[in-house]
């Protein structure tokens, strides 16, 4: 009985977190969605199988409200381009290779002049199936009729019913990069410890490399969360949570590129110091520690910046700054031993400072003042680019005193967002 007890309790949680899931929620929207525009344009479109308004309400239901709104206003401006053109067509010439060719040509060239962005094959498309059918005028006022009903069904729904906010698989993301950070500078402070073989080396920059493909995914991610945030009634700080989480990145993608240059300097070493080990026994123990300090570090950072609760936030926080700590005492350890090593090899000393720079650069770069500082910098910047972009409503947001509470809080007041 207690096995089948917890094995329903465990399908229970599984059933529950798929509800909850971002792509769960979305797909029952969208064909919800489709479905309602298919019955609505039954009764108000003279097509037998009005198919056009689904589809539409299908790709107008995008994964934020923000994709829904740009993208439903640019798709009703491509169909809409695309009948005209196709009017225009069967009023001067009829379907003929020649004549299909130019509406092609012509199609394309007014999508671009009426910047529908991704749309611009849908202008075609458009232009082509309404040419192609015998009764032009019905067909295309009813195509126009049934992209309209699709649109604004599409619209209205994600205005009653918000759609997802993926700030939790960006979140996701980020750590995810994080941790797959602290096991590069894991292996690499295990073998800074030994003998390297230059392969081995060669072997950590080639994966230090790789982690730039992680990034561009991480980043695809993070966009997608920020448009889930913008203009989505059931966010509040909006502004702020994408500023934080933009800023993370930015950090991560930092020190992605410095590891990377320390594996090189890794590599450089080893394949100079061909066949002795990379550092003498106690200056390769104290690399091993400091790599092993760092990675923790920025694990606490991604925790940091990813977490939504002020009291967990603060728990990271301080473990963050603890952890950093730690790392600043065995880097001061460090630095007097690759000094000691440099001053016994005189040959190799451009290397040794080199790794003592690349560390030194993580840690400023993980400094919680540092991250307050910028994320302060990128505050003000954004919201001088939105008072400037659209003053009367920046005015208005400030009157209703909704201003993302930052302004208040100035960042450094809540653990969360520093």
């Amino acid at each position: 009985m207690r096995d089948v007890r917890e094995r329903t309790e465990s399908v229970e949680r599984l059933v529950k977190k798929r509800r909850r899931d971002p792509v769960v929620v979305q797909t029952l929207r969208s064909a919800a969605a489709a479905t309602i525009a298919y019955v609505i344009a039954l009764r108000l479109s003279p097509e037998q199988l009005p198919l056009t308004a689904p589809l539409t309400a299908l790709l107008v239901v995008q994964v934020t409200l923000y994709a829904t709104l740009t993208n439903g206003i640019r798709r009703v401006n491509s169909v809409v381009a695309g009948v005209l053109v196709a009017i225009a067509f069967s009023l001067l010439v009829g379907l003929t290779w020649w004549s299909l060719a130019l509406l092609i040509l012509a199609a394309l060239a007014v999508g671009h002049l009426v910047r529908v962005d991704e749309y611009v094959p849908e202008v075609a498309i458009s232009a082509m199936l309404v040419l192609g059918v015998t009764t032009v005028g019905d067909t295309a006022w009813a195509r126009v009729v049934e992209t309209l009903i699709g649109a604004v069904v599409g619209l209205g729904f994600n205005l009653l019913l918000a759609p997802p906010v993926w700030v939790g698989q960006a979140g996701e993301s980020i750590e995810g990069l994080a941790r797959r950070l602290r096991q590069l500078m894991l292996s690499m402070g295990e073998e800074a410890a030994g003998r390297t073989p230059v392969e081995h080396a060669a072997a950590r920059l080639d994966e230090a490399r790789r982690l730039d493909h992680d990034i561009v995914e991480v980043d695809a991610a993070l966009r997608q969360a920020e448009d889930s945030l913008r203009l989505n009634p059931r966010v509040r700080e909006g502004l702020l949570h994408r500023v934080v989480l933009r800023t993370g990145l930015d950090t991560l993608e930092i020190c992605t590129v410095v590891l990377r240059v320390l594996a090189r300097s890794f590599t450089d070493l080893a394949k100079a110091r061909d066949p002795e080990p990379l550092f003498a026994p106690p200056t390769g123990a104290a690399v091993e520690q400091l790599l092993a300090d760092i990675a923790d570090a920025v694990v606490s950072f991604a925790v940091l910046v990813t977490t939504s609760v002020s009291a967990n936030a603060e728990s990271a926080e301080a473990r963050l700054a603890a952890e950093l700590h730690t790392a600043a005492a065995t880097r001061d350890k460090v630095a007097l031993l690759l000094r000691e090593e440099a001053e016994r090899d005189t040959r190799h000393w451009q290397l040794l400072g080199a790794v003592l720079t690349e560390v030194n650069r993580i840690l400023d770069e993980l400094d919680t003042d540092y991250r307050t500082r910028r994320l302060l910098e990128e505050l003000d910047r954004v919201s001088q680019e939105q008072r400037a972009r659209m003053p009367r409503l920046t005015r208005l947001r400030e009157r209703m005193g909704i201003q993302e509470q930052l302004w208040r809080n100035r960042a450094g007041m809540d653990g969360r967002f520093r």
